[in-house]
């Protein structure tokens, strides 16, 4: 009874608030859709907006194609268009009449970011491509076919794959190059549909692109890549003789078989080539190393070693860096500073991944100040750290509470240029929750704009999550869970689920039903249907990004 009242005291503010808020339309200023993996930058903008700066790789004939009232690529519209993509997913929607007013803003570069920045949404993007391809005065550029034709493989739209190719071919709007099907070899082997793959390696005659080995090259990588390396040994069995393999060819099935432990038919391929009178270099020698590494082969991979130096070929930093990942696996510190001593003594310079690797060793053994003294030898050999490096270091600070030494690491990222990311927010905002720093968490979340990351919805569940799980902190999670709706970011189930149960359970049934009004007006369809979930209805189908919220990566 006391915490109820206590906290009946200090929500009176926010929920009177958003009592009045639920009944207006969500902000215009706070337009959102979730980035891509492409080259942007964030920039801050006007009004909140989430501003993106991009560079344009126009080529003359391309700016041909523009229309004449073609205007420059602006953030804002790029934001606009990519929330419409967002909010008209369903194939009911009619996001042409949404896109219309548009129609006199679309350039190939506003196409291209677009694209880009909503890989996962496959059927609104075709429909934006189609849509676009129909203005008047408008041609695409043979980037944007391609970004469509990975979005629609990734998405797993693959009948619109080949209607999109085959109108591609009759109407010669792209020419359909050897490039477009590696996209679709990939696609299909994310899939798990690597005969497939295969089978689109056959259609290329279809579309007058006689194969090729670097096409066979791309085939076998993509399967393998995929642990399908079986079947991929099977296809390059039926087609070598058709074909000149390469070393490259031999080394991407060794890498494969090694990635599924199979040392054994790894040395079968190695000898094969051998046997065709491949000339054998050092990229084949590294992929029967790294086979017998990832098996914990050490002293096998030692005797391949000693003969590729005894025939003149002269290691290098990935040689030695493919023995330190395979000691880490084995947790044979010492024997990993002794490969990397003799680095050292050859004055190679291991990258960054490698540095990483020995660094989360340290951490999980308790060695932090080590992992420290590697970080000031990488940034002296002039290794650009990433945020892993870092994230190591401090997943193993916030598994101990060590607030002031993570909030240093933070201040150390910022002085040699190492912005943090999700992650690294997710962990410092997790562990200063857990202990109760809750000025420090303010000072965080307002610091993030200020070094221009937004936060995206793994980051929003963190503090959702854990202010629920705090006495007194019931009317903050509200905040931030209003916040995640005006940004149009749609919330976990069971973030509405633990938001709906924590209110209920102190006597606020209520704003469940304020929440879910204000849910069901928001611009986002993803959000509308959440607002089941608000009120109860456990039928609402589970959303798809429910899976994505994990940072014990770094642990």
């Amino acid at each position: 009874m006391a915490i109820r009242t206590l906290l009946r005291s200090k929500s009176v503010h926010y929920f009177s608030r958003t009592l009045y808020h639920c009944y207006l339309p969500p902000p215009k200023s706070t337009q959102y859709c979730c980035p891509s993996s492409s080259l942007l930058s964030y920039l801050p903008t006007y009004n909140g907006f989430r501003g993106y700066l991009f560079i344009s790789s126009f080529t003359d004939a391309e700016r041909k194609c523009q229309p004449a009232n073609s205007h420059p690529s602006s953030p804002d519209l790029i934001n606009e268009i990519s929330r419409i993509l967002s909010d008209y997913r369903s194939p009911h929607h009619d996001i042409e009449s949404a896109l219309n007013p548009f129609s006199n803003k679309i350039s190939t570069e506003i196409v291209e970011q677009v694209l880009k920045r909503c890989k996962n949404l496959g059927f609104s993007a075709h429909r934006f491509f189609i849509w676009a391809q129909k203005l008047s005065g408008f041609c695409h550029s043979r980037e944007s076919f391609h970004i469509l034709v990975d979005i629609l493989g990734s998405s797993k739209q693959f009948p619109l794959i080949w209607d999109f190719l085959v109108e591609t071919r009759t109407n010669k709007s792209c020419e359909i190059t050897p490039e477009i099907f590696w996209l679709v070899f990939r696609g299909y082997s994310r899939a798990g549909l690597p005969a497939d793959a295969m089978r689109a390696f056959n259609k290329m005659v279809d579309f007058g692109i006689k194969p090729c080995l670097a096409d066979v090259d791309k085939l076998l990588l993509a399967l393998c890549k995929r642990k399908h390396t079986k079947l991929a040994q099977e296809f390059f069995d039926k087609v070598k003789d058709d074909f000149m393999p390469s070393v490259k060819t031999y080394s991407i099935l060794i890498r494969g078989w090694g990635e599924l432990g199979e040392v054994g038919e790894a040395q079968k391929v190695f000898d094969e080539m051998v046997e065709r009178g491949c000339s054998v270099d050092l990229l084949a020698y590294n992929s029967i190393l790294d086979s017998l590494s990832k098996a914990g082969k050490m002293d096998e991979a030692f005797n391949f070693f000693t003969k590729m130096r005894s025939i003149g070929l002269i290691p290098d930093a990935f040689t030695y860096s493919i023995f330190i990942h395979g000691y880490c696996a084995l947790n044979d510190i010492h024997s990993v500073f002794r490969v990397l001593d003799q680095m050292r003594r050859y004055k190679l310079v291991p990258n960054v991944f490698t540095y990483n690797c020995i660094i989360k060793k340290l951490c999980k053994s308790d060695k932090v100040d080590e992992a420290y003294q590697l970080i000031d030898e990488m940034i002296s050999t002039g290794v650009r750290l990433d945020c892993w490096s870092y994230n190591t270091i401090l997943a193993s600070h916030s598994d101990h509470n060590q607030v002031n030494l993570a909030l240093r690491l933070i201040s150390r990222m910022e002085r040699n240029n190492c912005a943090p990311d999700k992650h690294t927010y997710n962990m410092l905002l997790k562990m200063l929750i857990r202990v109760g720093r809750f000025d420090r968490v303010e000072k965080v979340w307002e610091s993030m704009e200020d070094r221009n990351f937004y936060p995206s919805v793994s980051t929003y569940t963190v503090m959702v999550h854990g202010l629920c799980q705090k006495k007194g902190k019931l009317e903050e999670a509200c905040k931030y869970f209003e916040m995640m709706m005006d940004e149009g970011i749609p919330p976990y189930t069971t973030t509405c689920e633990i938001l709906r149960n924590r209110l209920i359970g102190h006597g606020f049934a209520e704003q469940t039903e304020i929440l879910a009004d204000k849910m069901e007006r928001s611009t986002s369809s993803l959000i509308q249907e959440l607002a089941n979930i608000m009120r109860g209805n456990k039928a609402c189908t589970k959303l798809k990004h429910d899976e994505e919220y994990s940072d014990e990566s770094y642990a």
